[in-house]
């Protein structure tokens, strides 16, 4: 690991510096979220026309290289020696990369080449993003974090919006829809590149060897060496894998329940996404700056609760007045979650200032494996009990409040930094 000397003890960044940090994460979410929501489906369709089913297969391949490499490439960082810093040279490497396999992604002709192309795509803006994070975890200052969480989860999610509304300008065309995400990626991420410091590590010592065994053991951690940071870990886990049982049933939700067929709903679904981006933009704004001024753990509680509540009453809505209000409800429940809670996970963050790359990467997993198996789980839960004509929507949704707070329960026990 790298010696301690290496990283700066925590000061306040500057309001300008920070500027740049949200505008590196707009130009992240671009590049990365609207080819996920658009772009790929888009060339899957023109590839494989009518076999929607294999986008879940390439979005799978995706995600399983995103959890190979992002432990692999947080150990690199914390263990690099460069005038540039730890963080800068795998924040400019991973755009680079993502820049370069967008070709793969606009030239695929098969199935296996555009899930290789996705996979090194994915992968590469992940690495961007993670570099962002661990710079946080290096220089942010306690009474920031929660703040610069809330803005950083704004962005996320107005940023892919944004991009899907300028690709839509062409939708038809294979080149634009690819290289637009990422033109913008690149214009909003270059000044934080270029501007914004990061101390010299050239002289920082490492203590030990990176080996093969170091490299395996990274992928996972103690749970009772850093019993804090393990509460948090879990509870994140159980939080999101709630999140994610109904993130992919919507549209089905909306269409059972109003009785109507999946196109009918879409006018409604317009509307109530539409509404979402502002009860999100609520809860984040408002989750970072209350974790600034009271305890985290109580504000991820308050929005793993209305979550829940919200979640209850889409488990129960019949009519279009309480859908929205379910989803409504459930948007600023997530958004006010997810501020303190990504706060927490910097106030929590075990050895800090050798191995917060690692640690980082391992904190991903608890949204990432959810990401992947929840939407597996959820149609076994929707056969309990289910007719021909409909699906228990009502056991997913409250297994999803259950889970929201349990989950955020579990993050009451951590209370302090892992050292």
């Amino acid at each position: 690991m790298v010696a301690a000397t290496s990283v700066p003890e925590a000061q306040r960044v500057s309001s300008w510096n920070l500027v740049m940090l949200i505008m590196a994460t707009f130009g992240i979410a671009t590049a990365s979220i609207v080819p996920m929501s658009f772009s790929l489906a888009m060339r899957l369709e023109q590839i494989a026309p009518g076999r929607t089913s294999n986008l879940g297969i390439i979005l799978g391949v995706g995600a399983v290289a995103t959890l190979v490499v992002a432990p692999l490439t947080g150990q690199l960082s914390d263990r690099t020696r460069s005038r540039w810093g730890r963080r800068r040279p795998y924040t400019a490497i991973g755009a680079i990369a993502g820049i370069g396999a967008a070709p793969l992604l606009i030239t695929a002709t098969t199935l296996p080449s555009l899930a290789v192309g996705w996979a090194v795509y994915t992968a590469a803006w992940n690495t961007v993003g993670s570099s962002l994070a661990n710079w946080q975890a290096d220089y942010l200052h306690p009474r920031q974090r929660g703040v610069v969480s809330g803005l950083t989860g704004l962005v996320m999610q107005v940023a892919p919006v944004g991009g899907i509304l300028l690709v839509g300008i062409a939708p038809e065309n294979t080149l634009f829809v690819f290289l637009v995400p990422c033109a913008l990626g690149l214009l909003f991420l270059l000044p934080f590149v270029l501007i914004v410091r990061e101390c010299d590590t050239r002289d920082a010592t490492l203590q030990d060897a990176l080996t093969i065994g170091r490299v395996i053991r990274s992928y996972g951690f103690r749970p009772r060496k850093f019993p804090n940071f393990t509460w948090n870990w879990i509870g994140r886990f159980i939080f999101f894998m709630g999140v994610m049982l109904t993130a992919s049933f919507t549209v089905l939700l909306f269409a059972q329940r109003l009785k109507l067929s999946v196109p009918e709903v879409a006018g409604v679904l317009a509307l109530s996404s539409g509404l979402s981006i502002g009860t999100a933009s609520l809860g984040s704004l408002l989750g970072g700056w209350l974790s600034d001024r009271v305890k985290r753990q109580l504000v991820a509680l308050c929005g793993g609760s209305i979550f829940a509540i919200g979640s209850l009453v889409l488990a129960f809505a019949e009519n279009v007045e309480a859908l929205i209000l379910g989803t409504l409800l459930a948007s600023f429940g997530i958004a006010l979650f997810s501020a303190p809670s990504q706060a927490l996970v910097l106030d929590v963050l075990p050895n800090r200032d050798t191995e917060a790359g690692r640690y980082m990467a391992v904190t991903s997993f608890s949204q990432k494996i959810p990401s992947a198996i929840a939407p597996l789980l959820a149609p076994l839960v929707l056969d309990i009990g289910a007719s021909e004509t409909s699906s228990n929507f009502t056991l997913l949704y409250a297994l999803a409040a259950f889970g929201s707070v349990i989950g955020s329960l579990l993050i009451f026990f951590a209370v302090k930094e892992d050292k």
